[in-house]
């Protein structure tokens, strides 16, 4: 049985496919070609190696891990903004906004104000922004409360500090600013208030694994990579005396002297 009624099962489903479907690129298998097309540190990797007493095999496997990872936060962004087209009285903006919420009753903030409309501007974690972004992102919402004196404009975090929804605190070209409908919240905070229960958020981290190894069973939509690094390093490392470490050192320093004639 579904257990989650603030967004159905079908679309529940379809929003974890398209998720799935945003990491693209970062699904394809890594041949030593790939692996190496930003150049990667030989020396780091020797290191590392040697102070966690990790294998070859784990040290390739952990690069290309991260990798993949350095681009993956966009695609979970993607998630936790998307999933609010599918709940009732929110948008998800093409442009501008990454979630507006407008429901038929007003919104009530934690002060008392009753506001009709929620901006909001996401972030993945609360030390994601430096000053300039704050600043900006700030002003941004400065400018919505000119343009609309009924609403109420959220930085909402995916993984902040503590559950919270606090004024938003910040210094804007040296000068500190709050103001009581610019506000920071926690993601559960913001679930909790799109869908009028306390725990929405927990209830659906709890059925989000089985409904993503449900959509990769199924659907294929996240094939396994059958990556070729591990292979290609040993095939070079047979070409130079057998020296695995030496075949990782000419991916960076190849053209360097000494190397160019192993």
């Amino acid at each position: 049985m579904w257990s989650l009624d603030f967004i159905g099962e079908q679309d529940f489903e379809k929003h974890v496919r398209l998720t799935i479907q945003q990491y693209g690129e970062k699904l394809k298998s890594y041949d030593l070609k790939r692996f190496n097309s930003n150049i990667v540190d030989p020396i780091k990797l020797i290191f590392d190696k040697t102070v966690y007493r990790l294998t070859w095999d784990e040290i390739i496997k952990n690069e290309i891990f991260r990798q993949r990872d350095k681009s993956s936060n966009n695609d979970i962004g993607y998630f936790h903004q998307r999933i609010f087209h599918y709940i009732e009285d929110c948008e998800v903006p093409t442009a501008g906004w990454d979630v507006v919420f407008q429901p038929s009753e007003s919104v009530t903030l934690p002060d008392g104000d009753r506001v009709s409309t929620v901006y909001v501007e996401m972030k993945n974690k609360h030390n994601t922004m430096n000053s300039a972004s704050s600043s900006k992102t700030y002003m941004k919402m400065q400018g919505q409360l000119l343009q609309d004196d009924d609403c109420a404009c959220f930085l909402v975090e995916t993984i902040a500090k503590r559950s919270q929804n606090k004024t938003w605190e910040v210094s804007v070209d040296g000068t500190h600013q709050k103001h009581r409908r610019i506000r920071r919240v926690s993601m559960d905070a913001f679930y909790a208030l799109v869908t009028g229960q306390e725990d929405a958020f927990y209830k659906m981290c709890m059925v989000l694994p089985s409904v993503i190894e449900r959509v990769v069973e199924t659907s294929g939509a996240a094939d396994v990579p059958n990556d070729t690094v591990i292979g290609e390093l040993c095939h070079i490392a047979n070409d130079n005396g057998g020296s695995f470490t030496l075949a990782l050192l000419m991916l960076g320093f190849g053209s360097y002297a000494g190397f160019l004639k192993s």
